[in-house]
């Protein structure tokens, strides 16, 4: 088993229950931890035999593109995408952080974590 994180994978997207979440947007940063046996890529140097990170970073930004109320229905989302798309991921963790909330104070960042696995 192995383990492939993608870091801080920016993007500017509209989520929130507030209208003007909607409208206005914020700043938002994701990061992923995904298990699979990376023996295989590791012995053929096979792109085809691992969990591709441009893939990942892919099914992030077309599922952040597309508004929900709550960061928690986007990482839900992001991770069926993931297990159905990437056959090798057998266990996924997901960060969804929106940078600077709305939320009265100086707050850098709020942060959900969800995991799942086959």
């Amino acid at each position: 088993m192995g383990t492939i994180k993608i870091s801080n994978i920016r993007v500017y997207a509209y989520h929130g229950c507030l209208v003007e979440e909607g409208k206005i947007g914020s700043d938002y940063r994701v990061d992923l931890s995904v298990k699979a046996n990376l023996k295989p890529s590791a012995k053929t140097d096979q792109l085809a035999d691992t969990v591709d990170y441009v893939h990942l970073n892919r099914i992030v930004r077309e599922e952040m593109a597309i508004r929900t109320k709550l960061l928690e229905t986007v990482a839900d989302l992001i991770l069926d995408r993931i297990l159905l798309e990437i056959p090798l991921a057998n266990k996924v963790k997901i960060k969804v952080s929106k940078l600077n909330p709305p939320i009265g104070g100086n707050v850098e960042m709020v942060t959900i974590i969800m995991e799942r696995e086959r």
